[in-house]
C-alpha cells in the first residue's frame, strides 16, 4: 500500500470513528444517559466538563 493510500485510509477510518462517536453520544444523551468517555474524547469533548452541563 502506498503512503498516499495509507493516508487516505487513515482519514477515512478517522472520519468513521468520529461519526460513530457522535451517533453513540447523541443516542446516550437522547436516552438520558451519560455518553461513554471514549466517545466524548474522540469528539474532542472533555468528559469532566461535559458532566457539568445541565
Amino acid at each position: 500500500m502506498s503512503i498516499r493510500n495509507a493516508t487516505r485510509t487513515n482519514r477515512f477510518s478517522r472520519a468513521l470513528a468520529i461519526f460513530g462517536a457522535a451517533v453513540a453520544a447523541s443516542a446516550a444523551v437522547e436516552n438520558h444517559r451519560k455518553p461513554d468517555v471514549r466517545d466524548l474524547t474522540t469528539l474532542g469533548i472533555d468528559p469532566e466538563v461535559f458532566g457539568r452541563i445541565r
